[in-house]
């Protein structure tokens, strides 16, 4: 705390007598604010970049210095300076992206930015792949398709989003104290066709970014205006079908509004039918208020339904009992169902200041029917749990934001406070027989929780420095009603945070940025931990460190390499699956990530993407000291083309065997995919074909090790992989007419 202090003491320090400045906003073809836009004056090579609502402000500035603006996936715009009196807006238009445009510096995330390439030539068709945008992000579908899927990200198992804060339009996606696991995160409400924009940054360190923001985060923002209405169809193999549509419905100068549906059907490729459905319906209004201010207004409703085969174990499969796609309990599977609304407003308030606010709401149900160890626990009736709950949570969070010089110190300031609170009824976990009967209530009751919070943020550059202190501020309490007590039982828990954040970077030119990033998060622990009290904690901290470089040693070559260190404290993590509240001590990470974005002509683009992570167990004896599915290795590549209406992707993704167990006695296999799309657009019309592995690899997509007893075991069963198998060979085609 006290080096946080010092940094920001000398950052306030006064430098020399300010010059002349100009303000400005940045706008696009459609009049809206463009952010993150870089603003040079060629004749002093003073810049700046455009804030959230496009204003920017540029110090020393003349009449007649010319300004030039760069923006990925905008033509590159140069305007004369006329009057130093008069606020300029600046218009850009759409331009195919062009990494010999990207500039470095002032930027403490480039290559999340530079990665939005991948929406525009390899556009996602899926919930699946919108969080494989994310570079080094790993995921595992374990449950017939409708369950959240398994996240690995920097040494994580995330579980289901343990360790990852995931938002979309300012409305957390995360679950706290959720039914089956900590963070639960389903972003299945999410329709691929209305995302506009990817942000991501990895690790603790952005003071607006709370609860679960360790590995990292990631924010989707959907669409405020269409370009155009779509329909699409989309049919493949297992019988799977797909439509969406996308419609715009009001489209004037201050006003817009589209509405998108879309509907799934799979059998996917398991000897019992995964009987898989989902329906998402969404809608968007948006509008230009009196004064410069600005509201949108989403909602969306999604519901699905699904069988499962569930997770099997090998010896199963050498027996001859079942095939790699067969099922020792297929009587798994679920539904679930998410009712959002969020609303967003921004208002300047004047050329360096803006504030933006969001309130949201969401209704949610949940039933979940796994089965992990078969008959090891009731020999008779199998082991089937149900996990079930339903919620309702809202919340809000309102941010000041003032962009000025302190001299001549480009500043820029960031207030926040918010609130979120969670009403979750009904949390559930009993022992069931074929989804119909229940024998046992293991935990049920109610749980409320609250999370209030605040935050600073302030950037400071002076020279080639960028330097940004932050500190945050949380309180979390939770309630929990125990249904099962034969007595009244309201238990409660609550604790206060304060995580500190400082982030250094120096702008060697527009090429060459070096960072130093550190900082303390936090994920909050399930309130049931409320049930055992020895050496509790609701809010353990984690302490991450980056050092790297964003580099661009040619033109149309941009890397970005990173050496880090994340810490964790202590914890209890309270296991769904069982119940009970399980002792994990503390656990440190270190690794590196390296990438790359190549543009070799106007038309081919390559990316890549390599990380290798040592996780560990701190306080274990040394032979026991891994953590069970930390990927320690991972890559993701391809090749892109984008040409006459064309547009040609091969991706790669590998991750490497890992340890299943803590003394890696029992290793999960790691695996290779090669992915393929095709497609072609002529005027309106748009083919796509998508070969999910092409060379029809056997692998497995998820891997745990557990301990299970098939019939006619011995009453102790016996411990190995259980695997869900990856997806075969997949073929899908689709058609996309806009108008």
């Amino acid at each position: 705390m006290k080096s946080f202090l010092l940094w920001l003491s000398l950052a306030c320090l006064p430098f020399c007598l300010s010059g002349q400045k100009i303000n400005g906003k940045v706008l696009d073809d459609n009049n809206e604010p463009t952010a993150g836009a870089y603003v040079l004056n060629l004749s002093t090579e003073e810049h700046t970049h455009s804030q959230e609502n496009g204003s920017f402000t540029l110090n020393n500035v003349s009449a007649g210095d010319t300004l030039q603006v760069i923006h990925l996936g905008y033509k590159t715009q140069k305007v004369i300076v006329k009057d130093l009196n008069s606020s300029i807006d600046i218009k850009l238009a759409d331009w195919i992206f062009q990494l010999d445009e990207v500039v470095v510096g002032r930027n403490n995330r480039s290559l999340n930015l530079i990665s939005g390439i991948d929406l525009t030539l390899n556009p996602v068709n899926s919930s699946q792949e919108i969080l494989r945008k994310v570079p080094g992000l790993f995921i595992g579908q374990h449950a017939g398709g409708g369950k959240a899927e398994q996240i690995f990200l920097r040494g994580f198992d995330i579980d289901h989003g343990t360790d990852v804060n995931i938002m979309v339009d300012g409305m957390p996606v995360n679950m706290v104290s959720h039914a089956h696991g900590q963070g639960y995160a389903d972003l299945h409400f999410l329709i691929p066709e209305t995302i506009d924009k990817i942000d991501f940054a990895k690790g603790p360190y952005h003071a607006d970014k709370g609860n679960f923001a360790t590995a990292g985060y990631i924010h989707f923002k959907t669409k405020d205006r269409l370009d155009n209405s779509l329909f699409k169809l989309d049919i493949g193999r297992f019988n799977t079908f797909r439509t969406v549509g996308v419609f715009d419905v009001l489209n004037t100068e201050n006003s817009n509004a589209y509405v998108a549906t879309e509907y799934l059907l799979t059998d996917g490729p398991f000897q019992s039918s995964q009987n898989f459905s989902r329906l998402n319906v969404m809608g968007k209004f948006n509008t230009k208020l009196a004064n410069d201010g600005q509201l949108s207004i989403m909602a969306s409703h999604f519901q699905s339904q699904w069988d499962a085969s569930g997770q099997i174990p090998f010896r199963a499969i050498d027996s001859g009992l079942i095939t790699r796609f067969g099922a020792i309990d297929d009587t798994e599977g679920g539904n679930t169902s998410r009712t959002n609304l969020a609303i967003n407003f921004r208002k300047t308030l004047d050329e360096k200041t803006f504030v933006k606010s969001n309130v949201y709401y969401a209704l949610y149900d949940f039933e979940l029917f796994s089965n992990f160890t078969f008959f090891l626990r009731d020999p008779e009736n199998g082991d089937q749990i149900r996990q079930h709950e339903r919620r309702q949570f809202f919340g809000f969070q309102t941010e000041w934001n003032r962009s000025t010089y302190i001299n001549d110190v480009a500043t820029l300031l960031q207030a926040g406070v918010g609130l979120r609170s969670d009403n979750i009824n009904d949390n559930e976990l009993s022992y069931t027989k074929n989804r119909r009967t229940t024998l046992e209530h293991v935990q049920l009751g109610q749980v409320q929780e609250s999370n209030v919070y605040g935050y600073f943020n302030a950037e400071f550059e002076f020279g080639k420095w960028l330097l940004n202190p932050a500190l945050r501020l949380d309180y979390v309490a939770g309630n929990y009603i125990n249904a099962l007590s034969p007595t009244y039982s309201n238990e409660s828990i609550s604790q206060t945070l304060a995580s500190p954040k400082l982030n250094l970077i120096y702008n060697q030119n527009r090429n060459v940025q070096f960072f130093l990033k550190s900082g303390f998060g936090f994920h909050s622990n399930d309130t049931r931990v409320v049930l055992e009290q020895s050496g509790r904690k609701l809010l353990p901290t984690a302490f991450g460190l980056d050092l790297g470089t964003t580099w661009k040693p040619a033109p149309r070559l941009v890397t970005e390499i990173a050496i880090w260190h994340l810490r964790l404290e202590q914890e209890f993590v309270y296991v769904g699956d069982e119940g009970v509240v399980e002792p994990s001590g503390r656990t440190r990470r270190a690794g590196i990530d390296l990438g790359l974005r190549f543009q070799a002509n106007k038309w081919l683009f390559m990316d890549a993407d390599w990380t290798y992570t040592l996780a560990r167990s701190i306080d274990e004896p040394e032979d026991a000291q891994y953590i069970p599915l930390a990927p320690v290795q991972t890559f993701t590549g391809g090749i892109n083309v984008l040409k006459n209406g064309f547009t040609t992707s091969l991706k790669a993704r590998f991750l490497a065997d890992r340890a299943a167990n803590e003394d890696n006695s029992i290793v999960a296999k790691g695996y290779m995919i090669l992915d393929l799309n095709l497609g072609y657009k002529h005027k309106n019309l748009s083919w796509n074909i998508a070969v999910e592995n092409l060379l029809d690899v056997d692998w497995e997509e998820t891997q745990f090790a557990t301990q299970s007893r098939l019939p006619g075991e011995g009453s102790e069963g016996f411990e190995e992989i259980h695997f869900t198998p990856g997806t075969p060979f997949f073929l899908k085609g689709g058609i996309t007419y806009e108008f």
